[in-house]
């Protein structure tokens, strides 16, 4: 290893992101933080985001010959990690390490012949001082080899003041990033605290964080959000906060949102944050929402109080109730995870978790399975108890089960995790996010607008899981029409005005008085979805088990249809709509179903073929 200050740095985040994590660590802001940690005090620097690069890692290695390549890593990051790790090794260039799993297991992965180094906890003064010294020996807060044994440095304090941390060097971004849910704004990322109170045992923020938090300024915070705005040439911008707990402060919060009152910077922030705290300040909920806090996400977990004290959640089921109220009552959207798969919960409850959570009016739902991370207090507990039975990190990712079956099986588990994201996302879901959204801007919502939001929520629940487990698709298709036909009863319970929510007086008067039935087909199992209209208003929308014989418009989606749709493999998949819709030979003989399609091409520029329809 060098014993010379490292002077060409290559930072690299791995391909292959994916689960329920995926959506919310699409920027790599650690790397940036690194880079501009180090920037002046190196000859080179540049980050590669290999999820975005055409080219391998070794294209960048050979043009821009390093001498020193840091690799981020997640539990699912493993094994491709350590092959970056081994491609770089390969040329004998010095490999670090860093993130939350190498800060978990640095003794297993140093144990790699490829990787040198380690960086455990956070790394901006730790890489600085590795790259100025040229080596491990001595620097806080590294783990390393030396003559084959394995040197744990001491930790490195926390760095108490934020605000002497450089912003992040997003002018060394190679992509333009965009968000995954919504493409109407400018996108980025902003971290304005560290760490979280909490101490839920399935979290990895009280091993990395020990349970504290610290604060940036609300006049620092200004400083780069108005960098940012900059940056992305004053175009209206959506942010998303990495604070796993943004109200920990709420003074901090509070003197924030005066500031972007005075400064009317044209941002909509999606925050993290805990039930507690929400009910704990309404006025401040109420003031942050005139500011631009559109969207909270709170860790619900459960809705059952044992299951909230097992992970030691610190809330009651009375608290996530007034939460929601809260969220609804200033506008916001509210979104919720939830955890499946804790030991002795039975199917009958989870299936029960999309109920209670379009119940107690969430805008948006993200179910996954409980998943041991390495560091925390449920992985230590688990594993003295011999209930970890599979150590593919790949599987790490909230879509797999890797414990052993209490009471229900992996296969089982990973069918109920599509089966609650199906019964959740409903057309009556939908339509409750787009009525906040008419709300908020005092119209209705334009049909396309509708449409954009159903499509990007298939996507994004395709992207974050359903297309991992393509050795079970079929077994998928069965939870999607089996969480549609139990939605039934509780779907015309909470029926919504679509009328007065939607703009679509230009396609209904197209489409005429019509019964549009739309049929999902598995096997010998069908759900339908029937639409009755006329020429100024829909009169209602069922789902009903099976067909209904009055039908003017009949529309049949059959299994491998519904396996393109749910796989990404339809032959128009990477446009804008990942949706396919096969149908028989349109002509004039079934002017009912051509005037569909015109009312489709007018309201969302559909292009129109013999046998097929998709979006342009």
């Amino acid at each position: 290893m060098s014993s010379l200050p490292f002077k060409r740095i290559l930072l690299v985040k791995p391909r292959g992101k994916r689960g329920l994590g995926f959506v919310a660590d699409a920027i790599p802001l650690g790397l940036e933080y690194l880079a501009a940690s180090i920037e002046k005090k190196v000859d080179a620097i540049r980050i590669i985001d290999m999820e975005l690069e055409k080219h391998s890692l070794q294209h960048f290695i050979d043009q821009f010959n390093p001498d020193l390549v840091g690799v981020t890593m997640s539990a699912v990051d493993h094994y491709e990690g350590l092959h970056l790790a081994e491609t770089v090794k390969k040329k004998g260039i010095t490999t670090v390490l860093g993130g939350y799993h190498p800060t978990a297991i640095p003794d297993d992965l140093l144990s790699h012949p490829q990787v040198d180094i380690i960086i455990r906890g956070e790394g901006e003064l730790t890489l600085k001082e590795l790259v100025r010294k040229g080596s491990p020996a001595g620097v806080q807060g590294l783990s390393y080899k030396r003559d084959g044994q394995i040197i744990h440095n001491p930790d490195r304090p926390f760095i108490d003041d934020l605000d002497s941390l450089p912003f992040p060097a997003r002018h060394l971004r190679r992509k333009h990033y965009k968000e995954h849910m919504n493409n109407d704004r400018e996108y980025d990322v902003i971290s304005m605290s560290r760490g979280c109170w909490g101490r839920c045992s399935f979290c990895c923020e009280p091993y990395m964080s020990k349970s504290r938090m610290r604060f940036r300024s609300p006049e620092n915070i200004l400083k780069e959000l108005q960098e940012i705005v900059s940056f992305h040439s004053g175009k209206p911008l959506r942010i998303f906060v990495t604070d796993p707990h943004f109200m920990g402060n709420p003074k901090i919060v509070e003197n924030l949102c005066d500031l972007l009152e005075k400064n009317r910077l044209d941002i909509e922030f999606s925050v993290m944050t805990r039930v507690d705290s929400i009910v704990r300040n309404p006025g401040l909920v109420e003031k942050m929402c005139e500011n631009g806090f559109k969207s909270f996400e709170l860790g619900f977990e459960s809705s059952n109080p044992s299951d909230l004290d097992m992970v030691n959640k610190g809330i009651t089921v009375d608290m996530q109730k007034r939460a929601v109220e809260i969220l609804t009552k200033n506008g916001a959207a509210a979104s919720g995870t939830f955890v499946i798969g804790l030991p002795g919960q039975t199917e009958e409850e989870i299936k029960q978790l999309p109920v209670y959570a379009k119940k107690i009016g969430l805008m948006n739902a993200a179910f996954g399975i409980v998943t041991p991370y390495p560091g925390t207090e449920f992985y230590s507990d688990l594993d003295k108890e011999g209930l970890i039975v599979d150590r593919d990190w790949t599987k790490y990712d909230e879509m797999h089960s890797v414990l052993k079956p209490n009471p229900l099986s992996a296969k089982r588990l990973e069918e109920l995790e599509t089966y609650c994201m199906v019964r959740f996302w409903t057309l009556n879901t939908f339509l409750a996010r787009c009525k906040i959204s008419s709300i908020n801007i005092d119209s209705k919502i334009p049909l396309k607008t509708f449409f954009d939001e159903v499509f990007s929520k298939l996507s994004f629940a395709r992207n974050a899981g359903f297309n991992l487990r393509e050795e079970s698709l079929e077994d998928q298709v069965k939870q999607f029409l089996e969480a549609s036909t139990d939605a039934v009863e509780e779907e015309s319970a909470r029926e919504l005005q679509i009328n007065d929510i939607i703009e679509m007086s230009r396609a209904l008067k197209i489409i005429g008085s019509q019964i549009i039935q739309i049929s999902f087909i598995y096997n010998d199992n069908t759900t339908s979805y029937v639409i009755k209209t006329t020429d100024d208003r829909i009169e209602y929308i069922k789902i009903i088990p099976g067909t209904v014989d009055n039908a003017t418009i009949k529309i049949n989606i059959d299994q491998e249809t519904l396996n393109n749709v749910i796989n990404g493999t339809s032959p128009h998949s990477d446009i804008n709509y990942p949706f396919l819709m096969k149908q028989t030979v349109v002509s004039m003989r079934n002017l009912h179903l051509v005037r569909l399609y015109v009312a489709l091409i007018v309201e969302l520029g559909l292009t129109v073929l013999t046998n097929t329809i998709w979006v342009r």
